[in-house]
């Protein structure tokens, strides 16, 4: 079971929490269709800063994002123009949205940026570094040693595993090659396994990029 699913969804409500927080009685796909808006906006917007995650909750009227990234300064921009400049954005597109519903009203919108200390362990952030590289025509063995030798130099990191699939320094047949070092125990439920993905538009297709990070175990109400 550990092995054909996000480890992420597998611990949600055990270790994990969900990136979206918000309950709704009736019109449930109006909410998740503003949520995959809010998503591919800042996304678009923020690519560049090294997104690790991003949280979305809502009370009332009121929808709030909470954005990590490995450098805050490219999203915030010189004196706030950056997050005034999305937040504008994203308040058109739901004003655009609501009126092609004909009805509902425009929740008000925060963007909260933090940042992430330790980015070279966050599954996420890796896996877009090893897409830069790998568009670069870096070879793709040479890059994936690079990172795993980056993540295993952190104390807190105790394993690490990246899968990559596709057309690999542009060969005729697609596959799959993969790397790991240390622990990995995906089916250990408490288990702090940071997962991310990405893919490298490179020059000869697309590749698929993997990367699962084990931070530990967590132990839910231990003080």
């Amino acid at each position: 079971m550990g092995h054909k699913v996000r480890p992420n969804s597998l611990r949600l409500g055990i270790i994990e929490d969900w990136n979206a927080q918000w309950f709704a009685k009736r019109k449930f796909h109006d909410r998740l269709e503003e949520d995959e808006m809010l998503r591919g906006i800042v996304t678009k917007n923020a690519a560049s800063a090294g997104i690790a995650s991003m949280k979305i909750e809502r009370t009332g009227d009121q929808c709030k994002v909470t954005l990590r990234v490995a450098r805050p300064g490219i999203v915030i921009g010189r004196g706030g123009k950056g997050i005034e400049a999305i937040t504008k954005t994203i308040e058109s597109a739901l004003r655009a949205i609501i009126k092609k519903r004909g009805q509902g009203s425009v929740p008000a919108f925060s963007l909260t940026v933090e940042e992430v200390r330790r980015p070279e362990i966050s599954a996420p952030i890796v896996a877009k570094h090893i897409a830069e590289d790998l568009e670069k025509r870096i070879p793709f063995r040479r890059t994936m040693k690079k990172y795993i030798e980056a993540v295993m130099q952190n104390r807190e990191a105790q394993g690490v595993k990246i899968k990559l699939s596709g057309r690999l320094d542009g060969a005729e047949i697609s596959r799959r090659e993969a790397l790991s070092r240390g622990k990995l125990p995906l089916q250990t439920l408490r288990a702090n396994i940071d997962y991310g993905t990405a893919t490298a538009f490179a020059s000869y297709g697309t590749v698929g990029i993997k990367v699962w990070i084990y931070k530990g175990e967590v132990f839910p109400g231990k003080k």
